[in-house]
This record gives structure tokens, sequence and C-alpha cells, in this order.
């Protein structure tokens, strides 16, 4: 697999997800003041039911998707630290449009904690607007759509 290639994950992946998943988010701890949800997902049942695809040898970077009859649900991206600036991002956010248009689904919706700040500037670059904010329990969150042509 070359770093450019997405592929979905497998059992094998189960470490390399969450120690991506964990330098991606550990340093939001502070900020936020709670552990971010993703953190604490169960990595292993999410590659068992199929939902996380993965990028770079060794993996640098995750999406984690959840089908719904009417849009894709992008629950988690997460890249490694190292691999910032390199593109991995874009080519995940550009994978979950493909992979939601493959699925016949014409809506990608995702949301993010309002503490994280680089989020919010990144996801309106892509195609996604903001759809509401809302606090979930100790979460402040701001949900955002993106359409699909």
């Amino acid at each position: 697999m070359t770093d450019e290639e997405i592929r979905q994950a497998v059992a094998a992946d189960v470490a390399a997800v969450k120690s991506v998943t964990d330098a991606a988010y550990r340093h939001y701890i502070e900020r936020i003041g709670v552990v971010p949800q993703p953190m604490e997902a169960d990595h292993a049942a999410n590659v068992a039911a199929g939902r996380v695809f993965v990028t770079g040898e060794p993996v640098v970077g995750l999406v984690v998707v959840e089908e719904y009859a009417d849009h894709l649900y992008l629950d988690n991206i997460a890249v490694h630290p190292d691999a910032h600036g390199r593109g991995v991002g874009g080519r995940l956010l550009r994978f979950v449009d493909a992979h939601a248009r493959a699925l016949g689904l014409s809506e990608v919706r995702l949301y993010t904690n309002a503490m994280m700040w680089e989020n919010q500037k990144i996801y309106p670059r892509y195609g996604y607007e903001v759809v509401e904010r809302r606090v979930d329990g100790p979460y402040d969150r701001v949900h955002y759509r993106k359409r699909l042509d």
C-alpha cells in the first residue's frame, strides 16, 4: 500500500487505529476538559463492523464512518501529528465523499467539539456548512453537513 491508498481496516490494524486516534486527539484533553469521544471508542468493534478506513504504511490516518438511510456519518477523522501537512486529511475527506456517493448517499454529516477551532477552519474549505451548535452532556458540538452533487 502506498501512502496515498486508503483501505478498509482489518483486525491487525486495531492497535494502529487506537495509536493514531490517541495521538491526534490527546492535545485536546486539557483544552476541552474531557477526553475526546474518539479516544474512548471501541476501535476493535468499529473495525470488525467495517466502519474504519486507514491510510499509510504504517497507518498515519483514518476515518470512521457509519451509513444511514439518507447520509454517511463521519464519526472520526484522525491524522497522526507526524503526518500533518502532507495532505492526509484532505485525501481522507475526499475518500469519504467518494464512499458516500458509491453507497448512493447524497450527504455527509459530522460534528466537532466547539473548542477544536482548527477543525472549524478546515471543514468549510471542503464544502461543509454549519447546521447547528448543540451541547450533548459534557460536549459542546458544532454539527456540519455536506451535500454531494
